[in-house]
């Protein structure tokens, strides 16, 4: 490492030339540094880079930015607190008494009365303006509704979540005056029912390999759509889809034509629009999902949303902005498992002693309540965050989704355990609940391309101001103002107030190992870090409030934040190791013989 790099670690101011009127510690808001390539007006050549206020962002970088995570967002004010308290009493009475999940899975549809008393609740149009037939709620009241469906209902959850969180976001996100008023009212009031129809039999992760084809007629008036589109949650209810699919453009400096994706809103109604059966599937089996074929439909051109060839942009906003709802409605999952293996654990008796008694199950049930915990953090967080302005939030709600659907599978699992038997037959309701969540980690995004979805961002974030930072280091005098910015900032480092010291030294040590692996191997290493963050500013807030929770909740923060720091720490050393590098080499070069012989390479111990 260069003494350049060693002098940034620790702070240590090797030159104090700054721009023009600008000092060094502007850090919150840009960064400066010198450009021969570039001129501002004051003939100084410095040129402005943004800075992401996002805290997984910063954390990449190993600062700690804390103005998304603390205090706690308090996002609610008291009229929209009341609206959301008239709402959640009905909904929690419909879910007790009138759906009945269980006959929603085996008859593998939600049934027509069920359907019917969603409508009249309000639970299609959750988000969609007042004055559009809607509820008009904010993301925050959203995320608590969702929350409510989770504890019952995935089934129903996903048949809500496909029309509302996905299904038409894209005309409340991108959608122009006209387009909202002539859908939204009657998706608001569930009259019809929306779909989002982006993967294709030879395109899941990869969205931008689809092959639907939209060709723009000669007037320029509609344009033809051709394609097809598998497991569409809604394809054989929906009237409304959004639609993904190649349209031809010409390159105006080029000449050239190139395929890019356009959104799309097609009615059924337009002709043409089919769909197949319902897929027979492992769990959400009351959602309906289908395939949807377009042949020759003919969409009018007024039924773009957003731009010609801004298509795969619109695709990412819409799932980046309903991700928050997942980790929500997982959060409420959860606590209907917990209160199961709560109450099985508080009756149950073994060996002379209720089963709660035993260190085995104390521990299962800590553990349960501190993955809800942090789950629940992160869904409010991150849609306090939404509410209040944030527009970086896309890393946040990503690793919201990972962590929750991970969570939820381990706690459901812990409650069937617990129970035992019990757990494991049809009538305690746990194993649908199992069953429903295994797709959580595959759709909107697998949890693996996530990953690296995050990493990738994360990275790029801090291997461009890396690529500054090297190219600034060979010539210290001519990059001042760079420099003397990044030594202000990780001077501050040891400043921060943070209400967690695990915390703030894990961020620093995983900022400082992407700093090591990213000059050395570009962006081939994937890291991640954030539950153990959002814990203390909640349960600070709760102290602070006299909450009478708040020292339960003061052990669930020191408990994760113990233990993240620990695996952090682990993780960190690991990568750092060279034994890291032989493992992936070897790990590479045995998935390479499993593929090449088609199934595992060793004989049998019988040796036949």
């Amino acid at each position: 490492m260069s003494k350049c790099l060693q002098a940034f670690r620790h702070g240590v101011c090797l030159v104090t030339l700054t721009a023009p009127g600008h000092p060094p510690w502007e850090c919150c808001t840009a960064v400066w540094f010198n450009c021969s390539n570039h001129e501002n007006r004051n003939g100084g050549g410095f040129l402005r880079l943004s800075e992401s206020k996002s805290f997984a962002v910063n954390m990449f970088k190993g600062q700690i930015s804390t103005s998304q995570v603390f205090p706690f967002p308090s996002v609610l004010n008291e009229e929209k607190l009341e609206l959301l308290r008239e709402l959640l009493e009905p909904c929690s009475k419909f879910f007790e008494e009138v759906n009945d999940p269980g006959k929603n899975d085996t008859l593998e549809m939600v049934e027509e009365h069920t359907m019917q008393g969603l409508k009249e609740l309000g639970a299609f149009g959750l988000q969609v303006p007042v004055d559009l037939g809607g509820l008009g709620l904010t993301n925050t009241q959203y995320a608590r509704l969702v929350e409510l469906v989770g504890l019952h209902d995935l089934g129903v959850g996903i048949t809500l979540g496909a029309h509302q969180s996905i299904g038409f976001k894209g005309i409340l996100l991108y959608g122009n005056k006209q387009q909202k008023e002539k859908y939204l009212p009657k998706l608001a009031t569930g009259e019809t029912v929306a779909a989002f129809c982006l993967t294709e039999p030879s395109s899941g992760s990869d969205a931008a390999s689809i092959r639907s084809i939209a060709v723009p007629s000669p007037c320029g008036k509609y344009y033809t759509l051709n394609g097809s589109k598998i497991w569409i949650s809604n394809g054989g209810l929906a009237e409304i889809f959004t639609v993904f699919a190649r349209t031809p453009m010409k390159d105006e400096k080029t000449g050239e034509v190139k395929d890019k994706i356009t959104a799309f809103i097609v009615e059924r109604s337009f002709g043409g629009v089919t769909n197949g059966p319902p897929e027979k599937k492992m769990g959400i089996k009351a959602s309906n999902t289908a395939e949807v074929f377009f042949e020759n439909v003919r969409v009018p051109a007024e039924c773009v949303l957003g731009e010609v060839g801004e298509g795969f942009k619109v695709a990412m906003n819409i799932l980046n902005n309903g991700r928050f709802g997942m980790a929500a409605a997982l959060s409420g999952t959860m606590k209907g498992a917990i209160a199961k293996a709560v109450d099985h654990a508080a009756n149950r008796t073994q060996f002379g002693s209720k089963i709660h008694s035993f260190g085995v199950i104390q521990e299962k049930i800590a553990r349960m309540a501190m993955y809800q915990y942090v789950t629940e953090c992160m869904a409010y967080m991150v849609s306090g965050n939404m509410d209040s302005g944030a527009t970086d939030f896309q890393i946040e709600a990503a690793i919201s989704k990972i962590f929750a659907s991970e969570a939820a599978w381990k706690v459901t699992d812990e409650c069937i355990q617990i129970m035992g038997g019990m757990g494991f037959m049809k009538d305690a309701g746990v194993e649908r609940v199992l069953r429903d969540l295994r797709i959580f980690r595959i759709f909107e995004g697998t949890n693996d391309i996530l990953r690296l979805f995050v990493s990738l961002n994360g990275f790029q974030n801090a291997g461009n101001q890396l690529k500054s930072l090297q190219k600034a280091l060979k010539n210290p005098l001519g990059n001042a103002g760079l420099l003397a910015t990044e030594i202000t900032k990780r001077a501050k480092r040891s400043d921060v107030f943070f209400p967690s010291y695990q915390s703030v030294k894990a961020i620093e040590q995983f900022g400082e190992v992407i700093e090591e692996l990213l000059l050395k191997h570009g962006k081939r290493i994937i890291g991640d870090g954030y539950g153990c963050v959002l814990l203390p500013p909640r349960a600070s807030r709760s102290l602070s409030q006299g909450h009478s929770s708040a020292q339960h909740e003061k052990m669930l923060c020191e408990t994760w934040c113990t233990e993240a720091y620990d695996r952090i720490t682990q993780n960190i050393k690991f990568l750092r190791s060279g034994t890291s590098k032989q493992i992936f080499k070897n790990l590479r070069a045995i998935s390479s013989a499993v593929v090449e012989n088609g199934t595992v390479v060793a004989p049998h111990p019988l040796g036949f």
